[in-house]
């Protein structure tokens, strides 16, 4: 692993432009620890929905929070979207492909949770939602 100081990273997402350097910061954080190019584009693509997320569909927008792992012989990084925005009424209806609340394409959540290796997703109506992706590459 190159990088030596594992410093979680937080990205505000309020502003429309804040998608985009979310998305720069993770795809920087991905290559700066040794993740390979296709691996980049995972983590930065999900990084991107999320920011996306909070920003389109909760009142305030939210955080992101970005923070390099490693464990025996592989590194990973966490991605953690939080908001306290109005929630998802249905998770297992929001995890489909193709629903869509926003009039986008329905794909966001999905996506993120197939180009990750490990989604967590908890929301409660009125209070927020929470999205937790961890995405790991072996050293060896």
């Amino acid at each position: 692993m190159k990088r030596q100081t594992l410093t979680p990273v937080v990205i505000p997402v309020t502003e429309e432009h804040h998608i985009a350097w979310a998305r720069q910061a993770a795809a920087a954080l991905a290559e700066e620890i040794g993740f390979k190019r296709v691996l980049v584009y995972h983590v930065a693509t999900s990084v991107s929905e999320l920011a996306s997320n909070l920003f389109f569909h909760a009142n305030q927008g939210g955080a992101l929070t970005l923070t390099p792992l490693e464990r025996e012989d592989e590194i990973g990084i966490e991605v953690v979207a939080e908001d306290d925005g109005p929630g998802i009424p249905d998770v297992e209806l929001a995890l489909q492909d193709g629903f869509s609340t926003g009039g986008g394409l329905g794909g966001g959540l999905p996506g993120v949770r197939r180009l990750m290796d490990e989604f967590e997703i908890a929301s409660t109506v009125g209070v927020g939602t929470r999205v937790a992706a961890r995405k790991w590459q072996s050293c060896k």
